[in-house]
This record gives structure tokens, sequence and C-alpha cells, in this order.
């Protein structure tokens, strides 16, 4: 239930999108990003980051798409959003304790620091390269197809990588013993002998 309203919006989009055309479909996106982020905080009385995130650039971008009536601006905004995400990733290994990738999940996991690095390294180059994909679709494809590749082929990426990343994690993960501190067992005194 909660990824069908992570991607609200961007099936709210896609519909809107292959109903009427891209600029209904820009109106469409900025008002349920809007309504997400309402409903999440109607829901938890919390804000969740990632969304606004989302809706702020997707309200610039699709009212600068709007105002222009030119659609390129709206097909930006995944960009924008992988490159800041991919910049918040390799920038939070410098700033803070732990990359944001362990504050996020060690909650659910653990293992050891490098394994954490590495992971935050491969979700940041990840952001980096969709952000690439996205362009090359933009520049080299169709609205229509852009618009598909959007929905279908970014979640489908999505999707892949992350079931990499759970393989990968589950080699990974350190049993319960090892991830607890090491403790030497109780010393025997004579009369216990």
């Amino acid at each position: 239930m909660q990824l069908l309203f992570d991607f609200f919006p961007i099936v709210a989009f896609f519909t809107a999108y292959k109903l009427y055309d891209m600029y209904v479909a820009t109106g469409v996106i900025i008002v349920a990003s809007v309504v997400q982020v309402g409903v999440h905080w109607l829901r938890t009385r919390s804000i969740n980051k990632m969304h606004v995130i989302s809706a702020v650039l997707i309200i610039v971008f699709g009212s600068i798409t709007l105002y222009l009536q030119n659609s390129l601006y709206i097909q930006w905004k995944p960009t924008v959003l992988y490159w800041l995400f991919a910049t918040v990733a390799f920038g939070s290994e410098h700033v803070g304790d732990r990359p944001i990738i362990q504050r996020m999940m060690n909650h659910a996991v653990e293992m050891d620091a490098h394994s954490w690095r590495l992971l935050n390294r491969m979700w940041a180059g990840f952001f980096l390269i969709m952000g690439i994909v996205n362009l090359y679709v933009v520049y080299n494809y169709d609205e229509n197809t852009w618009v598909n590749f959007k929905l279908f082929g970014f979640l489908g990426l999505t999707f892949l990588f992350a079931l990499g990343q759970g393989l990968w994690m589950h080699s990974r993960i350190m049993p319960i013993a090892e991830s607890s501190e090491d403790v030497d067992p109780p010393v025997q005194n004579d009369q216990e002998k």
C-alpha cells in the first residue's frame, strides 16, 4: 500500500497524459504531489522529506512548464531529483558520523561500516546514472516514450536495483553474535572449578 501511495503522483501524471496532454498531466502531478504531502501529514502528523522535496521540485518545474508551455522543464525534474539524492548520499559520507543510507536503515539491518559506505555509494551511483538515463530518454525519444519510461522504466529499474541491493546486503548482514560488542566470557574463579 505504501508503494502505491509513494507512486500516486506519477500514476496520476501518467493517466492524465494518456487521457489529455502534457500540460494537463503537469497540472495533475502538481495537485497530486500536494495531496500526497497533505494526506501523509493528516495520517501521521509528520512530514516525509522525500515527498516534500519531490513536491517542491514538481511545483517549481511544473509551474515553469505551464507558464512557458514547454514540457522540457517537467522532463528535467526527475534528473534534478535523482542528482539531488546522489549529492546528498555522496555528501553524507563527509557530514555526520554515518552515511545517509545507514541512518535510514540501521534500525533494521546490522552491517560493518565498510559495507554501509559501499551501499551508500551504490545508491548514490544509481541515482547519478538514473538522472543521466532520464536525459538520454528526454533528448533521444518522443514525449510519449518518455512518459511511459517515467512510469514503467524508472519503476522497473529501481525495483531491479533494490532487489540486487537486497541480495548483496543479505551476504553482508552480520549475525547478531558478531554485531554485538565482543564480551569476554566470564572468568571462573577457583571455587567454581
